[in-house]
């Protein structure tokens, strides 16, 4: 595994599958739409929000519509969170030797409820 940049705890497999933009995160976060940031804010991961600005927005091009492109970028995100998770799964088996126990337990990703609150 490489060294970490000053400050960076991550850990997962994730820099070996993905490319992380630069870029100020809080301004990346503010810039996207609601349901896009409550979504990454439930993220297993950091969901590296300047990476999903930069697709937030080719998808709002390629598909000529906010709308469409927002639901394009969340399934994109979900799919992420996917191959992320087992990536990480099968990282620890190697390292570890056995099954991650959040897989074993077929344990899901905790949520917030999505119905409105009183």
């Amino acid at each position: 595994m490489a060294a970490l940049p000053p400050g960076d705890n991550d850990v997962t497999e994730r820099p070996r599958i993905w490319r992380r933009f630069g870029g100020d995160d809080w301004a990346a976060f503010d810039a996207l739409p609601p349901a896009v940031r409550q979504r990454l804010h439930e993220h297993a991961y950091d969901a590296w929000t300047v990476n999903a600005l930069f697709l937030w927005k080719l998808f709002r091009r390629q598909t000529a519509s906010s709308a469409r492109g927002e639901t394009r970028l969340l399934n994109h995100l979900k799919a992420c969170e996917k191959l992320e998770l087992e990536a990480f799964a099968q990282a620890y088996c190697r390292q570890c030797g056995g099954t991650l126990p959040h897989v074993a337990a077929r344990a899901s990703t905790l949520r917030y409820d999505s119905r409105p609150r009183r």
